[in-house]
């Protein structure tokens, strides 16, 4: 099942849909009006809002980037779907 799931995953990674997909969120999570969401004087923990979106966007942001480096070398003739 696992197989099965990081098969799927990966094969969806390598379309190039997802790859444009990705950039323009990634674009857009890091522009000013959507910025201006967490730029607030709440806290969370005592830590302002904006900070931990900064430092829990970027480790998502590269796990996505990690899972997108992971297709490049994959082929469809390497990977077959696990039965």
């Amino acid at each position: 099942m696992l197989k099965r799931l990081r098969y799927k995953l990966l094969h969806h990674l390598q379309l190039p849909e997802s790859w444009l997909i990705f950039f323009i969120m990634g674009i857009i999570m890091m522009n000013f009006p959507f910025m201006s969401i967490f730029n607030k004087p709440e806290t969370i923990f005592g830590f302002p809002l904006l900070f931990l979106y900064f430092f829990l966007g970027w480790p998502f942001s590269i796990f996505v980037i990690y899972l997108f480096t992971l297709t490049v070398g994959n082929t469809d003739d390497k990977h077959q779907e696990p039965r």
